[in-house]
């Protein structure tokens, strides 16, 4: 029993002392180390179906099919709060203008709402 003891506390230590040295910091004013670094909307975004690639850049967006890399859509981008973004631009397709409301609900998620009450999630691409 004894024995038994001995190996259940040496595998508890072992296990702690594993998921410690997992753990990384990178300071307080740093993100996480592996989090994604893009600041607000900055960066690439796809659609929960996998068709459009939107990449958010410099107060410009631009979404692109993802078999074709056909552009789909451009325009610009205000953040409008902490976490909200106004989206304005044109559908090329369909020759007309597109605006979206949206919410960074997490740092790789973006909720939009469009103006004619359609909703959908972009999920950050890294």
């Amino acid at each position: 029993m004894n024995i038994a003891r001995k190996v259940l506390s040496m595998s508890v230590a072992a296990a702690a002392m594993a998921g410690l040295a997992a753990c990384t910091t990178s300071g307080p004013d740093q993100p996480p180390i592996g989090a994604a670094t893009q600041k607000g909307v900055e960066g690439s975004w796809i659609d929960a179906k996998g068709t459009g690639l939107s990449t958010f850049t410099g107060g410009t967006f631009t979404t692109v099919a993802t078999d074709t890399g056909q552009k789909l859509a451009d325009g610009s981008y205000t953040m409008t709060g902490a976490t909200s973004v106004q989206i304005n631009g044109t559908s090329l397709i369909r020759q007309t203008p597109v605006s979206f409301n949206c919410l960074l609900v997490s740092t790789s998620q973006l909720n939009c709402t469009s103006s004619s009450g359609q909703n959908f999630v972009l999920t950050r691409r890294v």
